[in-house]
């Protein structure tokens, strides 16, 4: 019974939760004392509601029945601190293991994942002496999400060749498709999409949704749309990847079309749907089919607008240079605007020369976030633009008396031949930029009418060379 009760995951106002806890109790004080299956599944639920104050109770109970040093106890312990984030207390309990299996191992490793800890997971990952499915998932997945995807590729590859003889599935490839999309990757993405029609991977409504994602973020709409259409079923998260492709790359039209047939064949849009088509407004200048969008998304399909639903109708307004109605839209909020709104308002001041509210928006979000030094430079674009170079001086003294400056250098990637090269003020790879400043003196001498550039098999010449 305490079993069904902590498995119950369909309730949402804690009865089954307490109703688990409640059998827990009558259990001691109808004297049965709880053996190794009791304690997994009691923790386990608490684990799932977060409650670690519970938890910790059952913990001592553990210790009370001498069932702590049982291994299935121990990983549900190490499991449940680490999912609600104690992971001085996971890690301590995983320390003091006499034995450890591989769930111990990726229970732990999981925790740091989800704390933003990647190196201390890598550092115990290396250490494994036997990984399964879930351990490389769970690397590959918490760098995708942790915003380093060159290296989720690079142990995606590693996981192919290494030892453990285990065989991607369906979310390896959905995090590895994932990462590509983030890099830009599109030959890697190529690749994958080959690997998985020769490992037999079933390429379901999840898979193909990635991969119209990936193609779509790595350039290629073409090729998103066409796996798209190959796709038996789409549901609202595939209509709307496409849709944001579409919109990604100003391709308004086609973004709308595809809006009309999601429509037509009785899908119910979301409002990742409509942030998509108000970012196709925003990109092709559509003032009154954003506007329709934000009344629709509230009068048809019951969505309430978010603040990045405002912030993208700000944005549609503030580059058409409306900015009474930005204004009028922003009063109307029901929620506290936040920066991505007044930047997109600053950023459409910028656009139009708006000196006075620029200047007011800009000095609002430098009070909102002192250390933000964008919002700076932003207003120093404006006082360039408008000659007030004095204005200019006195933000750069003010960034230097609060030392305000760019903490992370700006990267480009770039991918040749299969890898993935960064590019930064801090470095590049010296014998690509070789490549890359030839290819632009070309272009360049092309612009000027000085060159003879023609293509031959997918290969850039010049005549004159």
């Amino acid at each position: 019974m305490i079993r069904a009760y902590a498995s119950k995951i369909s309730d949402s106002d804690n009865a089954h939760f307490l109703q688990s806890l409640v059998l827990f109790k009558q259990m001691l004080f109808n004297g049965i004392s709880p053996d190794c299956l009791t304690f997994p599944f009691v923790i386990k639920e608490c684990a799932r509601r977060l409650n670690s104050r519970v938890g910790c109770s059952i913990h001592g109970k553990a210790i009370k029945f001498g069932w702590f040093c049982d291994l299935y106890v121990q990983n549900s312990l190490v499991s449940f601190y680490s999912e609600c984030g104690l992971l001085n207390s996971a890690r301590k309990l995983f320390d003091e293991m006499l034995n450890r299996d591989v769930v111990s191992w990726n229970s732990m490793i999981i925790g740091y994942l989800r704390g933003g800890n990647l190196d201390m997971a890598l550092e115990l990952f290396r250490s494994m002496e036997k990984r399964n499915i879930i351990s490389w998932n769970s690397m590959i997945t918490g760098f995708v999400q942790g915003g380093r995807g060159k290296e989720a590729l690079q142990l995606f590859h590693e996981m192919n060749l290494s030892i453990d003889n285990v065989k991607p599935d369906k979310i390896t490839m959905a995090s590895v498709l994932s990462a590509c999309a983030y890099l830009g990757t599109i030959d890697h993405g190529k690749w994958i999409h080959g690997y998985l029609s020769r490992s037999g991977v079933e390429c379901d409504v999840v898979i193909g949704t990635t991969l119209v994602d990936m193609y779509g973020k790595c350039g290629s709409v073409e090729r998103a749309y066409e796996v798209f259409k190959e796709m038996p079923k789409r549901d609202t998260f595939a209509w709307t990847a496409m849709i944001s492709a579409f919109a990604l790359h100003g391709y308004s039209k086609e973004a709308f079309d595809t809006f009309e047939e999601m429509e037509a064949v009785g899908v119910r849009p979301n409002h990742i749907t409509f942030l998509g088509l108000l970012s196709a407004c925003a990109h092709s200048g559509l003032v009154q089919k954003g506007r329709w969008c934000f009344d629709m998304m509230r009068r048809v399909y019951s969505i309430e607008p978010q603040l990045h639903h405002y912030a993208c109708m700000v944005d549609v307004l503030s580059r058409a240079g409306l900015f009474e109605e930005v204004e009028e839209l922003v009063r109307s909020m029901p929620m506290e605007p936040d920066v991505f709104v007044w930047g997109a308002l600053l950023g459409g001041c910028q656009i139009h020369g708006n000196i006075e509210l620029g200047e007011r928006v800009a000095l609002y979000l430098i009070d909102l976030e002192p250390r933000n030094h964008a919002f700076y430079i932003n207003l120093c674009d404006i006082y360039a633009k408008a000659g007030r170079f004095d204005g200019v001086k006195r933000i750069r003294a003010l960034m230097k008396e609060r030392g305000i400056r760019k903490e992370v250098a700006g990267c480009s990637m770039i991918e040749v031949d299969g890898v993935v090269l960064e590019f930064s003020v801090e470095g590049w790879p010296v014998l690509v930029m070789d490549k890359i400043v030839l290819v632009l003196n070309l272009f360049n001498n092309e612009i000027k009418g000085e060159g003879t550039m023609h293509y031959c098999d997918g290969i850039l010449l010049d005549a004159q060379n």
